[in-house]
């Protein structure tokens, strides 16, 4: 009995790849669109990130107003330290008082308020910025996470309280309250390896007095 023609596997592949149940798929035609010539000005400023530098954007003609770190003379601070976790506080203080000497801010400029906690910072940075006798309003405290609710609280109002005393008095309040899970976070930032945030933020104020008393005024 003769055997049946052989099939080779090429034909059954080839056969198998024109079934209608499987058709081929062709690949997206490519599609351009007309390109855009770049304005001269973004062309200069364009690289690999796309980042445009602050302090550059202000290009010819635009007025620039900065504060200064150096123009500072006359320029008067408040304080206010809240004195729960005075562990933490004090070192802000401390962190604080350093940079405003560094930065050639007198002693006789700066007043130092001390409240009971972070709560009672806002209403004093708010009366001080509404007497008219500081250029900035510097606000320390420490709020650490419990086993309650109550550090939500108390951090949410001393958030949102600093923000409205510099709304209300029109004096920047500046907000150097610190929020953390733990003691050791916080005695981190203030002194250990996260830096001193108390004298970040004594940064911030001699900034912010320079802008609103040179420019803003």
């Amino acid at each position: 009995m003769a055997a049946p023609p052989a099939t080779s596997s090429a034909a059954a592949n080839s056969s198998c790849a024109r079934l209608p149940s499987a058709p081929l798929r062709r690949a997206p035609a490519a599609v351009s669109f007309p390109s855009r010539s770049r304005p001269a000005g973004l062309a200069a400023h364009a690289g690999p990130s796309r980042r445009l530098d602050v302090s550059a954007a202000a290009a010819a003609g635009h007025q620039k107003l900065m504060g200064s770190l150096t123009s500072n003379e006359g320029l008067r601070f408040g304080v206010v330290v809240a004195r729960f976790n005075e562990v933490v506080t004090n070192l802000l203080l401390q962190g604080a008082l350093e940079t405003f000497e560094r930065y050639s801010v007198k002693a006789e400029n700066i007043t130092v308020v001390i409240v009971p906690g972070s709560f009672e910072v806002p209403i004093t940075a708010q009366k001080l910025g509404k007497s008219g006798k500081f250029d900035a309003i510097l606000c320390i405290g420490a709020v650490i996470r419990g086993d309650t609710t109550h550090y939500d609280a108390v951090a949410n109002s001393a958030a949102s309280g600093v923000l409205n005393a510099g709304l209300s008095a029109g004096t920047p309040c500046i907000f150097g309250v610190l929020t953390c899970e733990d003691m050791d976070q916080a005695l981190n930032r203030a002194g250990g390896k996260a830096g001193n945030k108390g004298a970040e933020a004594a940064l911030t104020a001699i900034e912010m007095a320079s802008l609103f008393r040179h420019h803003l005024g």
